[in-house]
């Protein structure tokens, strides 16, 4: 059975443009939630940078969302948006610094920290390893769950080390506990794990402004309903094969999705990929190091803590 992922392109990139983008590309893929009395979306807010870098969920992509869900609700649900804390970013200030606050005023919406969500325990099987989540219950408790993930590569992508951050990486984020970083030794598992627990009802993935070796304006809001799916194409958007990213070969094992059960409407992918800029590896690293030395007077002047896989010996 085909998974259907949409790409839709925008030259207008104002609230109106990224609104009608978006409205275009969930309904291309046949996505409808009529009765629906509680709503989550999940945005990437992985830290304080703005959207324009590139690195978090533009704020426009959620409001269009928000206009979205409510103009094709029978019912006027109550809709929230959620993140949780992580090693070195707490999301009062995330919510507050990117425009959230603002967003959730204006829009009538909740924010909710998810470490601030009732516990509860849930363990799952992936390669044979077994893992242990705590996870907020709200996500479980919600009618209409929607992830907004970023369009970027991730951090080491690189040969071996190979990854990207979309779908499947941002539910990473909906684990309780803000110290993410012990399950770090074994990443791809857990974002495995994760995505194996969380179903996501909708994808939209905010495209407009991307990351690769540099922040481009792309001007693209993809959706879909399976998270493999939508990674696939983000991939190949980005320019590598899917089955170069160990996470996404192992999601596919667990039987998440099937990289040749995707179907494509709207935009062409090449179009992307043209435009898409490649990250070099060395000058990767030299930027990855600058951001690391960043956080590290960010940790020394708030007292907050380091991830230790950030640490430089």
């Amino acid at each position: 059975m085909q998974s259907v992922v949409s790409l839709v392109k925008t030259e207008r990139l104002d609230d109106e443009g990224i609104k009608v983008a978006l409205e275009q590309a969930v309904s291309k893929i046949g996505f409808e939630s009529k009765q629906v009395k509680s709503v989550l979306i999940k945005p990437n807010l992985c830290y304080y940078w703005d959207y324009s870098t590139g690195e978090t969920t533009d704020p426009r992509v959620v409001s269009a969302l928000i206009d979205y869900i409510r103009q094709n609700c029978s019912s006027d649900p109550e809709i929230s948006i959620i993140e949780s804390d992580a090693s070195a970013m707490k999301a009062k200030y995330a919510f507050k610094m990117l425009g959230y606050e603002d967003l959730a005023e204006k829009k009538k919406v909740s924010l909710v920290n998810l470490c601030d969500d009732e516990p509860i325990e849930k363990q799952v099987i992936v390669s044979g390893r077994s893992l242990r989540f705590t996870l907020p219950r709200m996500i479980f408790d919600a009618d209409l769950f929607v992830n907004v993930p970023k369009l970027k590569v991730g951090p080491f992508a690189s040969g071996k080390c190979l990854q990207i951050t979309c779908a499947l990486k941002n539910l990473f984020g909906c684990i309780h506990e803000w110290k993410k970083v012990k399950f770090h030794p074994h990443l791809d598992e857990a974002i495995v794990g994760v995505n194996k627990l969380i179903k996501p009802h909708l994808v939209v993935v905010d495209g407009v402004v991307a990351l690769g070796k540099k922040p481009i304006k792309l001007g693209l809001v993809m959706a879909g309903s399976n998270s493999v799916a939508v990674d696939v194409v983000a991939s190949r958007i980005m320019g590598y094969n899917p089955s170069q990213i160990k996470y996404l070969r192992m999601a596919q094992k667990e039987g998440l999705g099937k990289f040749e059960e995707v179907s494509v409407l709207g935009e062409r992918v090449d179009d992307f990929r043209k435009l898409f800029p490649k990250r070099s590896h060395f000058f990767f690293k030299a930027s990855w190091n600058l951001q690391l030395g960043l956080l590290g007077l960010y940790i020394g002047l708030v007292n907050d803590s380091l991830p230790s896989v950030l640490e430089r010996k």
